[in-house]
């Protein structure tokens, strides 16, 4: 089991590019395939990993891990997702400086924004549909305070300006004021 969260968060580790966020829908695929976690629980992990300091992919990973295995588990989890980015970090700090003014080099940086935007909303639209539960053909409570929590976070950051953990506390508190 230690190995198997090893190597697939290694593998996560080294094909994930873009953050976190873009990480999402690679590390739900590998987490189903494994029957690590089933869909509500995923959700709740990657719930909980966002509001922790760090890196989410990260964050995921190891609470991942501690939910199959314990704290050998997060460990495991936890040194396959990150050793790819150190290892790819060294190589690339040994190499970048006779890269840096290669015309295709920088080229291809562009290439890899639109996918990694692409795999940004697709976890967002997929995290968020995910939050309203299964399609009805009648709306419930928790479907409109999930899309009032949302569209609240969305005016506070981009009308308001307010700071991503004043949202975060203030999202946290409208969920138990909602769900409870």
């Amino acid at each position: 089991m230690l190995l198997s969260l090893f190597i697939t968060f290694f593998k996560i580790g080294m094909i994930s590019f873009g953050g976190g966020y873009a990480m999402m829908p690679v590390i739900q695929r590998e987490v189903e395939r494994h029957q690590w976690l089933n869909s509500d629980d995923f959700n709740n992990v990657i719930s909980l990993a966002g509001t922790g300091p760090g890196p989410i992919a990260t964050n995921s990973a190891t609470l991942i891990g501690f939910h199959t295995a314990g704290v050998p588990g997060a460990i495991a989890a936890t040194l396959g997702m990150v050793l790819p980015s150190l290892i790819l970090i060294i190589v690339l700090a040994a190499f970048l400086y006779k890269w840096h003014a290669n015309k295709w080099f920088k080229s291809s940086f562009y290439g890899l924004k639109p996918v990694v935007t692409g795999f940004i909303i697709f976890a967002a639209i997929h995290f968020g549909w995910s939050g309203l539960g299964p399609v009805k053909y009648q709306i419930t409570w928790d479907q409109i305070a999930t899309v009032l929590i949302a569209v609240g976070a969305f005016l506070a950051i981009i009308k308001y300006k307010l700071h991503p953990f004043m949202v975060i506390v203030f999202a946290g508190v409208m969920g138990i004021v909602f769900f409870q």
